[in-house]
């Protein structure tokens, strides 16, 4: 079975990458990939109190999927959602972990409600005034993969508008020497079950067992290797380019997500 829909915004933050606007030139292919520190502004929309607790995957999420609904012209409070990560606040999980081997296990409430999967889905109904569904999905190394397949279904099957936001952020030591993250790196993608007036591409999924594609250029595909989120960046830059292209994009074990991507 194949699935299609039409891409109407892209958010995107990572190392070098400061927004879809300023990285089309490199994801082009007519700028030079530089890498950098990912910046992650401050969550405005949030009230102070939830401006100062929330950790780095609800800043990222928010950053890229703000940024994704505004090119599109939507309402965020009316858009269903997708939330996917490999593992949520490296942040915060190493320090409830610091607290559990620690002689005092006391965790705060702020360091355990940060903890859930779910963080950024809540924080983002707070920030965005939204009660629209919420879907938060997790798949390990292709949890971009398995967002992209969940956010595609719900646009055909419930004929609707969904944003995706795909996100990860490092592990400080002693996890980082086991799943090391380099830097935080987030993507968000509004999808649409029909054309448009903003409508940037057109997106065809289904699943092939063949390997996933990889980047031209080596210091993207060192990152797309890197970081789970940034499996998306064969698609993106195809977006970039406005090329029509056949693409594998890592997913499970064994099977992996045939795309069809074409301008519009």
């Amino acid at each position: 079975m194949t699935l299609s829909a039409y891409i109407e915004g892209v958010g995107l933050l990572g190392p070098g990458l400061s927004g879809w606007a300023a990285s089309l030139p490199i994801l082009a292919g007519t700028q030079r990939y530089q890498p950098g520190r990912t910046v992650l502004p401050l969550p405005a929309l949030l009230p102070a109190a939830e401006r100062r607790r929330c950790g780095a995957i609800v800043k990222l999420s928010l950053a890229t999927g703000l940024e994704a609904i505004d090119a599109a012209r939507l309402d965020a409070a009316k858009l269903p959602s997708v939330f996917t990560s490999s593992g949520g606040d490296g942040e915060n999980c190493h320090a409830i972990c610091e607290m559990l081997a620690s002689g005092d296990r006391q965790i705060s409430p702020t360091r355990f409600h940060n903890s859930v999967h779910n963080i950024a889905a809540g924080y983002w109904a707070i920030a965005t005034a939204s009660m629209a569904t919420a879907s938060v999905l997790c798949a390990y190394d292709g949890s971009f993969g398995a967002g992209l397949l969940e956010a595609m279904a719900q646009a055909v099957v419930d004929r609707t508008h969904v944003v995706l936001m795909a996100c990860d952020t490092p592990y400080p030591d002693p996890i980082d020497s086991v799943r090391h993250i380099p830097d935080a790196f987030g993507v968000a993608l509004v999808l649409a079950p029909q054309r448009g007036d903003h409508a940037l591409a057109r997106i065809s999924i289904g699943l092939t067992g063949t390997q996933s594609d990889r980047n031209d250029d080596e210091a993207l595909e060192a990152l797309r290797r890197s970081v789970p989120a940034a499996r998306a960046l064969p698609l993106l830059c195809c977006i970039a380019q406005r090329r029509q292209a056949n693409l594998v994009l890592d997913y499970l074990e064994h099977t992996n997500l045939a795309v069809d991507i074409a301008p519009c």
